[in-house]
């Protein structure tokens, strides 16, 4: 089932909301301001439901949406180092908002713009798609950006993410979604006691500024090590430099790929509640962040005061920094091409 609401306007125009239900009583609501997934609500082993996304109860707290709490990012997921990269020959500066790097699309990336939205009903569930064209020039990227994001709710509770998009220039595109998750629900203290499984033997280690050094490193013997189901907490202050950058967690798992489908990537559990979230996705990569920069004063839903370590996120993507580092996977789309990216956030408790 699926509702379309009001939720409010931007100067752009009205800001619809799409509250999706599944016949498990899974329910989602989806807006087309960023695209932002403002809630998921799920049942635990005894069948209570609670919301397990972070975010805010009215559109105006998303207007100034800092933490990037459910939202579509793009072009770019992620950081690019000095904002700044080069391609066919010319060099791009792009805005340097999160100095001094370019981070998640700049000042106003794919999630502060105002998406048109269709909701749909098929075989494998229900849903909305969102489109948005990304003129040339915007944000400082190359080339004129078609660009489509289907979410779908389907009765295996699962949510499923596609994403899609073609350009007239070649230009970088890093798509990837911002939700931040606990799974005892949003409000509910600390993410340390879920135990978190990466299907993931390196990470990439980053410098100072958080942008990948270039190094694909081991994760074995490191507080890194989440091969086997391991408390988030019982790793997250160890003595460690990379840690200490990041103030936790805050880094690219380069995820172990056997073929070019959906694979899985994690798997994060919360004993007390029971709920399973299993992340599967078609990318080479995923960002663990630990919720770091939160530090209370961000007055979420219901009034809650959303502290460090208050949520996780686990948003699959391309590598931070890809268009300055010929290593790694590329992200730079062509004319002709079509950019598509798959993800699933699988629910079940135990």
């Amino acid at each position: 089932m699926i509702r379309k609401q009001a939720f409010g306007a931007v100067p752009e125009g009205p800001v619809d909301l799409y509250t999706i239900t599944n016949s498990s009583g899974i329910e989602v609501h989806a807006m087309n301001y960023g695209g932002i997934i403002v809630s998921m609500r799920v049942p635990d082993n005894k069948g209570m439901t609670a919301d397990v996304a972070l975010g805010f109860d009215t559109l105006d707290g998303y207007l100034n949406n800092k933490p990037y709490f459910g939202a579509i990012i793009g072009r770019y997921g992620n950081r690019i180092a000095n904002g700044k990269f080069t391609l066919d020959g010319t060099e791009y500066q792009l805005a340097r908002n999160d100095s001094p790097n370019s981070l998640h699309g700049g000042i106003k990336g794919f999630d502060k713009v105002l998406w048109h939205g269709e909701h749909f009903g098929n075989n494998q569930g229900v849903g909305v798609t969102f489109t948005y064209t990304s003129k040339d020039g915007e944000e400082g990227y190359p080339g004129n950006l078609e660009t489509k994001v289907t979410y779908t709710l389907t009765d295996e509770n699962a949510l499923q993410i596609e994403y899609e998009a073609v350009t007239d220039k070649a230009t970088p595109v890093n798509l990837t979604n911002h939700s931040y998750f606990n799974l005892a629900g949003e409000g509910a203290g600390n993410i340390l006691k879920h135990q978190l499984m990466l299907n993931a033997e390196r990470f990439t280690p980053v410098d100072g500024t958080l942008i990948p050094t270039g190094e694909f490193r081991p994760v074995a013997r490191t507080p890194f090590d989440y091969t086997k189901p391991t408390t988030i907490g019982s790793q997250i202050d160890a003595d460690n430099k990379q840690l200490a950058i990041a103030h936790g967690y805050d880094h690219n798992f380069v995820l172990n790929r056997k073929r070019s489908g959906l694979e899985l990537a994690g798997r994060i559990h919360e004993l007390k509640t029971g709920r399973v979230l299993k992340v599967y996705t078609t990318e080479p990569g995923i960002q663990f962040y630990t919720g770091n920069f939160l530090d209370g004063t961000v007055a979420g839903k219901h009034g809650h005061a959303y502290d460090k370590h208050a949520a996780f996120c686990v948003e699959t993507q391309h590598f931070p920094d890809s268009p300055n580092h010929p290593n790694f996977p590329s992200t730079i789309l062509m004319p002709g091409q079509t950019y598509y990216s798959r993800t699933v956030y699988k629910f079940s408790t135990e």
